[in-house]
């Protein structure tokens, strides 16, 4: 890294530059990239020392990159194989009509949980949820918002890459990040059910016209959908639970998401009987990351940018003589990169890169950051310059307009889950 100090204004110049380019549809990589590198010029650093700022910055996100990665093996299992419908499906019977939308919710919650990403868990329940809700005249409205708010809570507690992203920033194991994220998005959850059950004869009702035909088809059994996921669970609390329990030889096993991951879909493969599809999922899983690491590459850049600045000592000055506590300054940036990327996992992996420093300056453990900058970045995530505003208005047959509507009620989901990370792990547990 080259010795040099970049000043605050040129570190936020080159941000507010990237942010500025994705919102205008530009590509999110290159936004960053370009970001970076105005920043570092802007800030006296020469052509060559530009270019070892951001190399040693994307450097620093590779261990991210790579978990991320194998997060994408278990998700491309869980997707292809059918595993994720078959739980959806079990949840939906188990619970009936009098409990739509818990099971609507939870469905999606544990999906997302166990490794499907957020958009494409409400894709595979949303099928499920147009036909629940022409069958009891719940409208879009609610739907909606039992199955993004259902997947907001479960996206907190899962191993996907804003998990990872939240993980890796602070230097945590993954597995610690998800048990912490648990008591918010249980109580995620709850306010998805209870605010889709007073507005759910609000808005457009479901038509007809709503529901696709299709084909019937046998689903897997529920006892070979579960066993990837709940493999891939058990193993990365192995560390966790020894810790607790004094058990020597369990707190010393540091087996890495890394390996627990691909592990475990190899293993529930298998169990599926789908060995010979291995392939075809992992090219599927792949895929599906694929923007993730390319961003989190960008990600990279503009942390270079922010590590070689002076920024984080002027955060951390300012929120001094303000008076207000410097626990909040985690959540802000979650909530604030969430506002601006429409992507949780973008915002956590910019949040991280770009305010890590300086948040852990202000005295908040890295667990606490971790735990609130990922629940901040749930808040406002589903804006229109976001792909998942668009995927689950496109999924739920629903215009613009009245996608719009349902914003307001993923903002209170994702506020309750900040709200109660915050006084728990930035003010009770401090």
């Amino acid at each position: 890294m080259p010795n040099i100090i970049v000043p605050w204004y040129a570190a936020i110049t080159g941000l507010l530059l990237a942010i500025f380019l994705i919102l205008k549809k530009m590509n999110p990589v290159y936004s960053l990239f370009l970001g970076a590198i105005i920043g570092c010029l802007l800030g006296g650093a020469s052509l060559s020392d530009t270019v070892n700022i951001l190399v040693a910055g994307t450097q620093s996100i590779m261990g991210t990159a790579i978990r991320v990665l194998a997060a994408g093996m278990l998700a491309g299992v869980m997707m292809e194989s059918g595993a994720a419908e078959s739980i959806a499906h079990a949840i939906v019977k188990k619970l009936g009509a009098n409990k739509a939308l818990l099971s609507l919710a939870l469905s999606t919650m544990i999906i997302t949980a166990v490794g499907v990403f957020i958009p494409v868990a409400v894709l595979i329940v949303a099928p499920i949820a147009l036909s629940v809700g022409r069958q009891t005249g719940i409208g879009k409205l609610a739907l909606l918002t039992a199955l993004s708010g259902g997947g907001k809570a479960g996206n907190i507690i899962s191993p996907n890459p804003n998990t990872i992203a939240a993980a890796n920033g602070f230097k945590l194991d993954l597995s610690s990040v998800m048990i912490a994220g648990f008591i918010p998005a249980v109580c995620g959850l709850i306010t998805a059910v209870v605010i889709a059950s007073l507005i759910k004869k609000k808005g457009i009702m479901v038509q007809d016209s709503d529901i696709e035909e299709r084909k019937e088809k046998q689903l897997m059994p529920l006892n070979k959908a579960l066993i990837a996921p709940v493999l891939s669970i058990v193993l990365l609390l192995i560390n966790p639970i020894g810790t607790m329990l004094h058990i020597q030889v369990l707190t010393n096993l540091k087996i890495d998401a890394m390996y627990i991951l691909p592990f475990a879909s190899i293993v529930g493969t298998i169990a599926m009987g789908h060995i010979h599809q291995i392939r075809d999922y992992s090219k599927a899983g792949l895929y599906r990351v694929t923007d993730t690491v390319l961003i989190l590459i960008g990600a990279g850049a503009i942390a270079g940018l922010i590590s070689v600045s002076d920024l984080s000592k002027q955060v951390v000055h300012l929120i001094s003589v303000s008076g207000i506590s410097g626990t909040f300054l985690a959540p802000i940036s979650g909530i604030l990169m969430g506002l601006a990327v429409g992507s949780t996992s973008t915002a956590v992996i910019l949040a991280t890169g770009s305010f890590g420093n300086a948040i852990l300056a202000t005295g908040t453990a890295p667990l606490a950051a971790a735990v609130m900058v990922h629940t901040g970045a749930t808040v406002i995530d589903s804006v229109p310059q976001g792909n998942y505003f668009h995927i689950t208005a496109n999924s739920m047959h629903m215009s613009i307009k009245e996608r719009m509507k349902v914003i307001p009620y993923e903002f209170c989901v994702g506020g309750v889950m900040t709200i109660v990370a915050t006084v728990l792990y930035g003010f009770i547990l401090k």
